[in-house]
């Protein structure tokens, strides 16, 4: 089967299971729709049948910079002003500090894991070890709303639960964009040689500039087919630039989500556009980034097991500490952090990205180990949610109206 005619059915199915079964499989299951399609990708790919080789999953690197962008942006159009005040700040508090620490603990004790199992130094392991930093931090929104939609609960806990995800996203996004600026590698002799501050000022230009000519070029257009092709190009054109500078292209459609969100009064309609491409979308990076996998000996095991249990004890670790320190504690519980516990397409993205770059042993390691971790918490984040709601403290009520200002 050609490239092409390989790259439309799977488009076309995943559209299809986006459109139909996502959807059936979330109200009737409580199930969020993901892991099936990395475990194809893998079923597919050269580890087991080899109908898609790993050239071919090189050869289509541009469509998933394209996914990369469209998912970073989405990403960023979660940030209007306007909405965001309306969040009693406590939240943000929470969610920063949460997502900070699980940055750190994630990091630094892969980090030495990595240092010690490959017997590297410090300064070897160091980008790999803030990716799995990133990666850990990432938390899927898309089971907390199924609950959501499906329980009705609107306390203090089902609020925090959908305020973390997005700002666990845009610490996520910006520590992968910012490490990839500052440990870019020196250009061909003789060309000039951008400081790793430069690298991260070219990252975040990439993004604001191509947000601003988008609002300039489209104006106040509404119609969703001219706003879907003008969208896609701000996307195709910056994503393009950020993987051609070989830096990260979620970073700068982040920025061009935020952009967009909160300047052009088709923000609504941009959201429109964003969310229906977005699942097809997914899939089909779900699917290539499963046919990507290769397995490197038998260590990834050992290294994919250390990341579940390292990132499950800094999630319910660093939200319950998060929430002590802000004393939110009664309201929110010491589990909370269970409810944050799906991956979501952010970090496929991540590890994808980062392993499109590098094809050392360790940048397999955290794909594969990525991989494995998405499998095995998306499938359940719902359940999660769903018992950690039922669950909650009684305090939750009382603290949600006083935080937000009600009786």
């Amino acid at each position: 089967m050609s490239a092409g005619l390989l790259l439309i059915v799977i488009v076309a199915g995943a559209y299809l299971a986006a459109h139909f079964a996502s959807e059936w499989m979330a109200r009737r299951f409580l199930v969020v729709s993901g892991a099936e399609y990395l475990l194809l990708g893998v079923l597919l790919g050269p580890a087991v049948s080899g109908v898609i080789q790993a050239s071919t999953v090189d050869g289509f690197a541009p469509f998933l910079t394209l996914a990369f962008g469209w998912l970073g942006a989405l990403i960023g159009a979660q940030f209007y002003v306007r909405d965001l005040i309306r969040v009693p700040t406590d939240h943000f508090r929470v969610a920063m500090t949460e997502a900070t620490l699980v940055l750190l603990v994630v990091a630094g004790v892969m980090g030495g894991a990595l240092r010690w199992w490959l017997g590297a130094s410090w300064a070897e392991v160091l980008i790999s070890a803030v990716v799995f930093g990133a990666v850990g931090v990432s938390s899927a929104p898309t089971g907390i709303a199924v609950v959501s939609r499906r329980l009705g609960t609107r306390g203090f806990l089902m609020r925090q639960l959908q305020v973390t995800p997005a700002m666990d996203a845009l610490v996520a996004i910006t520590a992968f964009g910012v490490l990839l600026a500052v440990t870019h590698d020196a250009p061909p002799s003789g060309a000039p040689v951008p400081t790793p501050t430069e690298w991260v000022v070219i990252t975040l230009a990439i993004g604001v500039v191509s947000g601003w000519l988008f609002h300039l070029f489209v104006g106040g257009e509404r119609k969703i087919d001219r706003l879907f092709i003008a969208l896609s190009g701000a996307l195709i054109l910056s994503s393009g630039a950020a993987a051609y500078l070989r830096l990260s292209p979620l970073l700068p459609a982040l920025l061009i989500g935020v952009v967009l969100v909160n300047t052009s009064p088709a923000r609504h309609e941009i959201r429109d556009v964003l969310t229906r491409v977005e699942r097809p979308l997914y899939f089909v990076l779900l699917i290539f980034a499963g046919a990507a996998w290769q397995p490197d000996g038998g260590g990834w095991v050992l290294v994919a097991a250390m990341f579940l249990l390292v990132r499950g004890f800094a999630k319910v670790g660093g939200a319950a500490l998060a929430a002590r320190l802000h004393g939110h504690l009664p309201s929110l519980g010491s589990r909370w952090g269970w409810g944050l516990m799906g991956h979501g397409g952010l970090a496929v993205a991540i590890a994808l990205n980062y392993r499109l770059y590098d094809s050392s042993e360790m940048a397999g390691l955290v794909f594969t180990a990525t991989l494995v971790s998405v499998l095995v918490t998306d499938v359940l984040s719902a359940w999660i949610v769903q018992a950690l709601v039922h669950t909650a403290p009684e305090p939750a009520a009382a603290t949600a109206s006083a935080a937000e200002g009600r009786p």
